[in-house]
């Protein structure tokens, strides 16, 4: 049984004990500092015991687990103001001219979201990495997000109906910061952010199983390097690259 109807059902069972009992369902206190809800009935909601629950059809955080960035068990190198994703290693260091690339991506469309997904895949989130990140077909990888074509073609309207074999195409994204941003925004209004992060990771092997460890870390990851910009502002323009160590696949 997957991870999402396991906690289909433990939530489905909460809100039966919840009727039983006469108790109101309660709404979610607040948000992790990954942008995630606390899950309202705990680790009821987290069957496999990941950290990560599934309540009201979107994930959650069991407050103080393994998935919790502000839990006191979480360890690493911490350099920013939120605590480094339990089991990662977390820190920071400066860059010449990385703020001036920042303010690049950001007149671009892009997020602090956007910069994190980035920051993590590139040092100076730029697209001189290896063509397709010595990958081809749908595998391969275009642009500072490094974008999958299979997601591309299936998200994004300019590759809108091309086939995989195609996947040159997608070389357009690594001299056109717009149309990067564009389609990583598209991408993920397409799939949805929790399956967006799944087929970023990992393709469709990762669509198909959207809540391995591996992407628990992977978007842990990014949401900790979104905290470290958005806590202080001057981090959006500045030289300090925020870095998770997280294996390259």
């Amino acid at each position: 049984m997957t991870k999402r109807t396991l906690s289909t059902v433990a939530a489905a069972i909460g809100l039966l004990a919840s009727a039983l009992f006469g108790l109101a369902p309660a709404a979610h206190a607040d948000t992790a500092s990954n942008g995630y809800p606390y899950c309202v009935n705990g680790s009821a909601s987290d069957p496999d015991g990941d950290g990560w629950g599934w309540e009201n059809n979107a994930s959650c955080v069991v407050r103080g687990s393994k998935a919790d960035p502000g839990s006191s068990g979480s360890s690493g190198g911490n350099s920013g103001s939120t605590a480094c994703p339990s089991g990662l290693t977390c820190g920071s260091y400066s860059i010449g001219g990385l703020g001036n690339r920042k303010g690049q991506v950001r007149a671009a469309g892009a997020t602090s979201l956007d910069l994190a997904v980035a920051m993590l895949e590139t040092d100076t989130m730029n697209s001189n990495y290896a063509y397709g990140d010595n990958k081809s077909g749908d595998a391969a990888n275009f642009g500072i997000f490094k974008q999958n074509w299979m997601m591309l073609r299936a998200g994004c309207s300019q590759f809108s109906g091309q086939s995989q074999s195609q996947y040159n195409n997608g070389a357009a994204l690594n001299s056109n910061l717009s149309q990067d941003v564009s389609c990583l925004h598209q991408s993920q209004s397409h799939y949805g952010l929790d399956t967006w992060f799944a087929g970023h990771r990992n393709g469709a092997s990762g669509l198909s199983n959207p809540y391995t460890a591996d992407i628990d870390n992977y978007r842990s990851a990014v949401y900790w390097i979104k905290a470290q910009l958005d806590a202080n502002s001057a981090n959006l323009g500045n030289d300090t690259r925020f870095w998770v160590q997280v294996p390259a696949i």
